[in-house]
């Protein structure tokens, strides 16, 4: 025998499906800072044409708004660091959580046992995407759209097939 036919246990076996998923946020940031400017501009102008008129504390409650606005768009953008890393080889599964304060919780299935169930809707299409197996049922996918899940089950079901198949053997590639 020589070396090519030796068998290499540590040799890392192919992956047959890889996908990170973020969730999708429509405003970056410069974006959000220019909109966070007009926003202080028309809130400090409106607040002053009102203190003009001797409404004082109406300044405060418009500055009380664009704070308040600001807030909710800092929550929005740290949960977008939320992620999830699907990876499947013939010999398994793993799904990695990672949420937007950093947690991480992984699941590992094996492929052979994995069935994707599709939770549809007969208006807006695929509404959840679970693995299960052996009872166990984890949510995947969840950042996606009804679209964006269904290519992404087709997707998803294709490596798992590609996976029960088994690995290939080329000793010429």
């Amino acid at each position: 025998m020589n070396a090519g036919n030796d068998f290499d246990p540590d040799m890392a076996e192919p992956e047959l499906f890889s996908a990170l998923l973020t969730p999708h946020r429509s405003l970056n940031r410069t974006g959000f800072l220019v909109l966070m400017g007009f926003l202080s501009a028309v809130s400090f102008a409106a607040g002053l044409a009102f203190l003009l008129m001797g409404a004082w504390p109406v300044l405060g409650f418009f500055g009380l708004d664009a704070l308040a606005i600001y807030w909710a768009f800092r929550i929005n953008f740290q949960r977008a660091r939320a992620t999830e890393e699907i990876w499947v080889t013939p010999s398994e599964l793993r799904v990695r959580r990672v949420s937007h304060r950093g947690h991480a919780v992984e699941f590992v299935l094996n492929p052979l046992w994995v069935q994707l169930d599709q939770k549809c809707h007969a208006e807006f299409g695929v509404e959840k995407l679970y693995l299960v197996s052996r009872g166990r049922r984890v949510s995947i996918a969840s950042f996606l759209g009804p679209d964006e899940k269904a290519s992404f089950a087709k997707a998803l079901l294709a490596a798992l097939h590609a996976a029960r198949r088994g690995p290939t053997y080329n000793p010429l590639g």
